[in-house]
Order: structure tokens, then C-alpha cells, then sequence
């Protein structure tokens, strides 16, 4: 191995490091707001770099159907709620988002031809589409058993994973896919080449973080998010909804999920299963973050990217293995200098 070839592979880490570390953040943001493991982050994923792939392949994505079916759900389950509370304020909004906007979707993806629209606006469908699921997703799956344990709120998201990864292959098929790029071509460095969309997918990812960072300090609802994370009870006295900050929470990792698949799309293949591998490894970083941190959860994710390229050169056929063995060490560590506190609930 010489200085070329690190230079390579350290690029490639942090390229991957990267979008873990958007995973991360989303996974550490949703277990600190409403103590779900979301297992599903990663099919958010692959939904968004296979549904850019078939706009970009002038075919309407089967997910406008399922933000369809999910909207005609949520309305059902709200709408009967209110009735029955003759609480009609606010029912032609709750209906005008989860039933009138799916469907116009739907009419304006069949009225226009997608693979002949610019690529910012394919990008921006394809959010359309997909990040409204966030929220109809902890309405439906999560809300209801939102004062459980911890542990029914991971086997309701197992249950959400094999779900949507079900959906997947009826959606797209077995075939992978990959997206177009956002720029060609390559940038010269001395000896190193850097790919364009390398630097498209390490430079949104940093505005991201920037861009949660400033959300959270400045912003009331991002106030609101993290007083909820310090303290849920405190919080709600203080008149923050938890439904609202939960469905707020899974709106913003959904739109981190999603991006995330667009930015990878034109760098690997992707398949409707590949989302949840990489959201493994997000949980990894997660992990070495205490599922609390954000700054050790993005410091980590970028270690993962790095210890998974270099284990590609050194052992290709072990490399996933040396990655999720990182946990181990981590989770000695933590729990030999962590107290044990018994469960309130």
C-alpha cells in the first residue's frame, strides 16, 4: 500500500462516512425524541435512489400508490377520531394532506413525462413523494404504542422493515438500479482523482449538519425537539406536543433517509434490500454516539466509512464483519463506564 492508494481509500471512507453520518444523526434524533429504534431508516434510502431512478427512467414510481394508500389510512384513523370527538377544527387540512395531496401528486406524475424534467426537479419529486411517509409512518406504526417500552417499539419497528422491504420488491424488483449524477467528470489533485459526485455527496452532507446544527439552536421547533429529548415530561408540561415532536422527528429522518439515497444513487448500485445494510452501519455509528450524541455519532459514522474501505482493500471477503464488530468494544466500553439505572416504566 502506498500514499496513492490511501489517499484513495481514505476518500472512499469519507464519502461513505458521510452519508452514515446523515443516518446517524437521524437515528440519534429519533431514539432521543421518541425512544424508537428505527430499523426501517434505511429503506428510506434505497426507496429514494430507486424512485429517482425510475423518474429518471420516465416511469411513475410505484411509492406515489403506497404515499396514497398511507395518506387514505391516516385520514381514516384521524378523521373517524374527530368525528367521534365532534372535533371538526382542522379536518379539511387533515384531509387536504393526507388525501388531496397524495392524489394530486399522483395526477401531476401521470400528466407530465418525468424522465424528461430537469434532475433538480426529478430530485424534488422524489422528495415529494417519499417524505411525507416519515410522519404516516410513526402515525400509524408508532403513535398508538408511543408509551410502551423500548422493546415493543423495536419489534414494531422490525415489523415496519420487513414491511416496507416486502414493498421494495414488489415496487422495483430484484434488478438494482443507479441514478444519474449530479456532475461529470472528475477533479485532479496532484496524483488523486476525486469524482465529482464525491464531493456533491461530502459537501451536502456537511450542509446538512450545518443546517440541523442551526435548527436546533435557533429555530423554536427545533427548541422544542430537543427539550423533548432531554426531557419528555418536562416538555409536555410545558404545553410541546409529543405527537407533534414525534411526527416532526420522523419528517426530518425521512428527509435525511431519502437525500442520502439520491446522493448515492450515482455512486453504487442499489438494490430494493440494500437500505438495510447501510442503515446497519448508520446504527453502528449511532451506537458509538450512545444513540445520544450527535457530534460522536457523525465522528463515528466517518470512522465506520474508513474502517470499511480499508478492510475492502486488505480483506474484501470480511469487511462487513470487521465493521459490525466495531460495536463490540464499544458496547464494553460504555457499559463499564455507565451506572445502571432502573427503568421507570
Amino acid at each position: 500500500m502506498d500514499a496513492g492508494i490511501i489517499l484513495i481509500l481514505g476518500q472512499d471512507g469519507v464519502t461513505s462516512g458521510a452519508i452514515y453520518a446523515l443516518l446517524a444523526l437521524a437515528l440519534v434524533l429519533i431514539f432521543s425524541v421518541t425512544r424508537v429504534i428505527f430499523i426501517p431508516q434505511g429503506e428510506f434510502v434505497a426507496f429514494g435512489a430507486l424512485t429517482l431512478a425510475m423518474l429518471q427512467a420516465g416511469k411513475v414510481p410505484a411509492t406515489v400508490w403506497l404515499l396514497v394508500a398511507m395518506g387514505a389510512i391516516v385520514a381514516a384513523i384521524d378523521g373517524l377520531a374527530r368525528l367521534r370527538d365532534r372535533d371538526t377544527d382542522g379536518l379539511a387540512s387533515l384531509l387536504g394532506w393526507n388525501l388531496a395531496y397524495p392524489l394530486a401528486l399522483a395526477a401531476l406524475l401521470h400528466a407530465v413525462e418525468p424522465g424528461g424534467l430537469p434532475m433538480a426537479l426529478q430530485i424534488l419529486l422524489t422528495l415529494a413523494i417519499l417524505v411525507p411517509l416519515g410522519p404516516m409512518i410513526y402515525r400509524i406504526a408508532y403513535q398508538p404504542i408511543a408509551e410502551t417500552s423500548v422493546l415493543i417499539l423495536l419489534i414494531a419497528s422490525v415489523a415496519v422493515h420487513l414491511i416496507l422491504t416486502g414493498l421494495g420488491l414488489v415496487f422495483f424488483g430484484a434488478e438494482g438500479a443507479r441514478t444519474a449524477p449530479f456532475s461529470e467528470g472528475s477533479l485532479s489533485i496532484g496524483e488523486v482523482s476525486i469524482n465529482l459526485q464525491t464531493l456533491w455527496v461530502v459537501g451536502c452532507s456537511l450542509a446538512f449538519i450545518i443546517g440541523l446544527a442551526a435548527f436546533f439552536t435557533r429555530s423554536l421547533y427545533g427548541k422544542a425537539l430537543r427539550a423533548t429529548a432531554v426531557n419528555p415530561s418536562g416538555a409536555k408540561l410545558m404545553g410541546i406536543s409529543p405527537v407533534v415532536a414525534g411526527k416532526l422527528t420522523f419528517l426530518l429522518a425521512a428527509l435525511l433517509g431519502v437525500f442520502s439515497g439520491v446522493l448515492i444513487g450515482p455512486i453504487t448500485t442499489i438494490y430494493y434490500d440494500t437500505g438495510f445494510l447501510i442503515g446497519l452501519k448508520g446504527f453502528v455509528a449511532a451506537i458509538i454516539g450512545g444513540l445520544a450524541s450527535y457530534p460522536l455519532a457523525a465522528a463515528g459514522a466517518v470512522l465506520v466509512g474508513l474502517l470499511e474501505s480499508f478492510s475492502s482493500f486488505w480483506a474484501s471477503a470480511f469487511k462487513e464483519v470487521l465493521v459490525f464488530t466495531l460495536i463490540i468494544p464499544v458496547l464494553l466500553w460504555r457499559s463499564f463506564n455507565s451506572h445502571h439505572v432502573e427503568d421507570e416504566e
